[in-house]
Parts: C-alpha cells; sequence; structure tokens
C-alpha cells in the first residue's frame, strides 16, 4: 500500500531530525510510535513554515473576521443559498497546536494496536496490490479468453472436492454454461473455487462443447444462473441450488492458494512428470492493483471558563486554561479509544463468524452445562458478518454439552477454569496466523475481570504457559504479556463484558486496521463575546481505515460466559 500517492517524503531524513524532540518532549521509544509521530511533525511544520516578507510587499490579511451567513444561507451548501453567497472572512487558518497534539497521541493506547499512518492531507487514496490466478478475463472475447480458475458464492449448495458441475444461464433453453470442476472453497470467506473445464451452450439440457468465441463468464454468471450435477454422457443433471444472485471473481493466489495451478494435479500436491512439464503450457498469474478513497472524520469538544476562575484559581497555582485543555485533551483520547476497539472488536467477530461457517471452529467459552446465546456473552447481531453468522453461534457453536465440558466436575476448580481462558487466547493467536498469514497475534484486549482471572492464574503449576503477567494490584493498561500476547484493559467495559479480542498489530503495509491522522488536535483558543471569558475548541481530523481485502483476518473476537457468578 502507499498511502501517501505522489506525496514522497525522505523518512529517514524526517526521523533524523524530529525523533529527538518527540523522544525528549513525550519520552516514548518505540520506534513505530517515533516513526509516525516524527511524520506527523514534519507535516505540521509544512504548515506553518511560511515564508515572511516586509510590510510594504504584501496587502496583508487585515482584521480577523469570521464569515456570515445571511437569509437561509446553509453552511457548506452549494447554489443561491450556500457556500458561494456567504460573506467572506478573514483568511485565518487555526493553528495546530503541536504540544497538545503529542499529549493526544502520547495519551491514546488504541494507537499501540494499530499501525499508524499520518496523511499529508483531508483526503487521500490508498492503493494495494494483490496477485491473481488470470489466464485471462472474466469479460474477454470468448471462451478462449477465459481465466483458469473463477470464485463463486453458491450458498447453500451441495458440493463435493474434485467433482464435476455445469453452471448455466437459462439451462431449460439454449443458454450459455460453463463445465467446472470444483476444487474447494475459500479458507477466508468460503465461496466455491471452480476450474473452468470449458463454456459453450445448453439445448434441450444437453451440453454442447464451445468453438471460440463462445461465452464468457461473466454472459453466465449474469445474476440468474443456476448450478447443476453432471449427469454424464453430456447431460445436465438435477439442479443443486437456487439462482446464484453472485457474479464471479478472480482467486487471489496469496490468500487462496491453488497447488494444481503450477503442478496439474488439483485433488492432490503433485508436480509434473518430466514428460508432462515439457508439454504443458504454463498457467500465467497476473498482479491486480485496487485503491479506496480515504476521508479524514472529525471529533470536536470546546470549553469555556469565567474569568473569575482565571483570576481566582491562580491564588491556588492552578492554571484554568491548562486544566481545561487537559479536559478536552481526555475527551478526545476516550472517543479515538473508543472508536478504534469498537472496529478492532467487530472485526474480530466478523473473523470468528467466518472461521464458524468455513471449519465449524467455535472459540467461545461457556464453562457449565447449559447452552448461552452471544447475547448473554455480550455480543450483540451488529457484531457480526449478517444474522446467518448470529444464528450459527446461538445453536452449535455455544452449546456445549456436560460430556463435553468437564467444568462441572469434582477434578476441576477455579484456576483450572481460568487456565482455559489462557487456551483459547492462545487457539484465537493460531488462527490469526493460519488465516492472516502474517503471523501470530501480537495484543489481546478485555476487561478487568478477565485480566484478573489472568493474573491469578499467571503462575499456574500444572500446565504452565509463557507470561510476563504482572499480579501487582492495578497493574491494569496493559497488565503483561501472555505468549508473546500484549494484554490490555479497556477501563471502559464492564465488569460483566466477559469479551475478549486478540488481533496482530500490522505495519501499515499489510492487510487490517489503520489510523491515519489529518490533524491530531487543532486547537482554536477565543474570547466569548457575552462574558469576555477565554474560550478553546479542539478538533481531531483522522481517517481509520479497513486496509485490504480482509482487514478481518487479524483479529478474533471471542466470549466467556460462566455458571459460577465469577471467574475470580
Amino acid at each position: 500500500m502507499n498511502p501517501y500517492g505522489n506525496f514522497m517524503i525522505n523518512e529517514a531524513e524526517v526521523m533524523t531530525k524530529w525523533s529527538p524532540v518527540v523522544e525528549s518532549t513525550t519520552g516514548i521509544t518505540e520506534k513505530a510510535k517515533l516513526s509516525w509521530m516524527s511524520k506527523y511533525c514534519h507535516y505540521h511544520e509544512l504548515y506553518e513554515n511560511n515564508a515572511t516578507a516586509t510590510l510594504g510587499s504584501v496587502n496583508g490579511m487585515g482584521n480577523t473576521a469570521f464569515p456570515s451567513l445571511s437569509g437561509t444561507d446553509v453552511p457548506g451548501g452549494l447554489g443561491a443559498f450556500g457556500f458561494n453567497s456567504q460573506n467572506a472572512g478573514s483568511g485565518d487558518k487555526a493553528h495546530t497546536l503541536l504540544p497538545l497534539a503529542m499529549q493526544v497521541a502520547a495519551n491514546t493506547i488504541g494507537l499501540d494496536l494499530v499501525p499508524v499512518v499520518p496523511m499529508p492531507g483531508p483526503m487521500g487514496v490508498l492503493t494495494y496490490l494483490d496477485f491473481i490466478y488470470g489466464g485471462g478475463k472474466l469479460d474477454g472475447a470468448g471462451s478462449e479468453d477465459n481465466p483458469l480458475l473463477i470464485k463463486v458464492d453458491t450458498g447453500a449448495a451441495t458440493v463435493a472436492a474434485n467433482t464435476n458441475y455445469y453452471i448455466a444461464d437459462g439451462a431449460t433453453s439454449a443458454g450459455s454454461a460453463l463445465y467446472v470442476e470444483f476444487l474447494g472453497k475459500s479458507r477466508i470467506d468460503g465461496f466455491s473455487i471452480f476450474k473452468v473445464e470449458s463454456a459453450g451452450t445448453i439445448a434441450a439440457l444437453s451440453y454442447t462443447a464451445a468453438a471460440n468465441g463462445g461465452p464468457t463468464i461473466s454472459d453466465v454468471l449474469d445474476g440468474s444462473a443456476e448450478l447443476y450435477a453432471d449427469g454424464g454422457a453430456g447431460a445436465v443433471g438435477a439442479a443443486e441450488t437456487t439462482a446464484i444472485s453472485a457474479s464471479a471473481t478472480l482467486v487471489k493466489g496469496l490468500e487462496d492458494h491453488i497447488t494444481g495451478f503450477s503442478g496439474g494435479n488439483y485433488s492432490s500436491p503433485q508436480p509434473y512428470s518430466r514428460g508432462a512439464g515439457e508439454s504443458t503450457r504454463d498457467n500465467v498469474m497476473n498482479l491486480s492493483l485496487y485503491n479506496k478513497s480515504v476521508e479524514a472524520e472529525t471529533f470536536q469538544v470546546a470549553a469555556a471558563v469565567t474569568r473569575e476562575q482565571v483570576q481566582d484559581l491562580k491564588q491556588f497555582g492552578i492554571d484554568a486554561v491548562s486544566q481545561v485543555e487537559s479536559v478536552l485533551v481526555n475527551e478526545l483520547t476516550q472517543s479515538i479509544n473508543k472508536n478504534i476497539l469498537d472496529h478492532l472488536f467487530r472485526l474480530g467477530s466478523k473473523n470468528h463468524g467466518r472461521v464458524y461457517d468455513n471449519q465449524g471452529v467455535s472459540l467461545h467459552l461457556n464453562i457449565g452445562t447449559t447452552a448461552r446465546t452471544l447475547s448473554a456473552m455480550g455480543f450483540v447481531d451488529a457484531d457480526f458478518v449478517d444474522s446467518d453468522d448470529v444464528a450459527a453461534f446461538n445453536t452449535a457453536a455455544v452449546s456445549i454439552a456436560a460430556t463435553e465440558n468437564a467444568s462441572v466436575s469434582s477434578a476441576e476448580n477455579l484456576h483450572t477454569r481460568q487456565r482455559k481462558i489462557m487456551s483459547k487466547m492462545l487457539a484465537a493467536s493460531n488462527l490469526i496466523a493460519i488465516r492472516g498469514r502474517r503471523g501470530a497475534a501480537t495484543f489481546a484486549v478485555t476487561n478487568g475481570q478477565i485480566a484478573t482471572a489472568l493474573q491469578d492464574t499467571a503462575g499456574f503449576v500444572p500446565a504452565p504457559m509463557a507470561n510476563a503477567i504482572s499480579q501487582m494490584g492495578g497493574a491494569l493498561y496493559p497488565v503483561g504479556t501472555l505468549a508473546g500476547i500484549a494484554v490490555y484493559v479497556d477501563p471502559n467495559m464492564e465488569w460483566s463484558d466477559l469479551r475478549i479480542m486478540v488481533g496482530r498489530k500490522g505495519d501499515g503495509n499489510s492487510p487490517g486496521l489503520v489510523f491515519m491522522p489529518y490533524l491530531m488536535a487543532d486547537s482554536v483558543e477565543t474570547i466569548a463575546e457575552g462574558t469576555m471569558a477565554p474560550k478553546i475548541a479542539i478538533k481531531s481530523r483522522y481517517a481509520l481505515v479497513e486496509a485490504g481485502h480482509h482487514p478481518e483476518a487479524n483479529y478474533l473476537t471471542f466470549g466467556v460466559y460462566t455458571e459460577f457468578g465469577s471467574l475470580v
């Protein structure tokens, strides 16, 4: 990904100039955070480093004046009653208060969980690249230009690996058709992957091989195609599903690797023999570029004090304006934290739903013998991909029979139940490594009760797990590491909200959630006309981008439920 577009900077020079300043001012030494904060300082300098001039060489700005509306003008609107008809104000630009911006950055714990890529402006385009199995186009000139592999959402169709099928458009008449072999389901989104054998037409439910110039894949999968079994001897069998409303996509080589594409044997990972290799044409892979528009969104807050507060608090050595700035910083910090964590928890739930749909694996921990719903574990419908995921989790995924859970046996106690949480977190980390293919999880976020349970069982002797969890009272935020996973506590989570989000922090060039600040803290200080007292307004503008094709694969959220009232 190149989030900068054509706005290129010398990153080494920027780091050399600004990282010592940031480190000495904020005490931050982490390399990744120093990198993006140094870039932010560089952009800040560009905003304010305007050249000076002599008094007689320019007209100047004149008195400060704010733009005003008249009649039925609409702020930011267009046309007769909008932007063009407003009374223009002076050309003042609200300055970015750099020390305040660094204070927000240093205290926003959510920024430790996601890569930070500063934006040089209020909007931009993220560009990212992928490798696809090509050899043709979905809307090429005809069957000879069709790609070898396609991916289609076949819904609830019953399909078997290495079995041939027909995908037909208008099968009861002379419609277009594909003769395909089902290779398996995508390990990421669960869609069906087919090898295209040939394309042609169906007349009276009888398949006719295609000549050059036959139907394209887009012709067949036009929103009304159906999947049919192979009836043998060129005949079309029974329908396997209702109409396939989705169109086909190309198969991505990095996320859904198909061994047979390079070896020719799609049922087992075997290479060509020498003779077959000499006589077989190479299949072709292609590069594909994608982009996503990015727009900075806004959090804003203001505060005001009276002149009496400013005057009288001085006798206590209190700077009222400074105190107001501190509370505004806290407000922005908490808002950004919640925004980041909400996205991460939802992405983790989305990935968990897809893991269950595709592999039947659920990591929800139900300590007891009674089936539980996801709502009892703190989840809501909006946390998942769609209602199907919620329905699936609410049945078999969360229901644990007594024979499958020994937590109520005489051999179980408080610490053995707490130890199960560690196993689930380790499993989530490994699933992230398998699905994301970028490595295991690096952090987890949970509430105070789960954190206490992890602290309580940190030295579990019968089945120890490598950890550096602190057992000091109040050691929250973070509490330590577990199997290489830094465990953070969100103080805004209820004591009874037993959800755990495990994730991997990327580098800004891999799929996942990316924080892109434009202005971390843009401050305006003015004097209120009615009271003649100071008033301060702060605005934070940034983009929170779900970058890449499957950003959710780097996160997984699961819940814990116990019949024993508490985990501690």
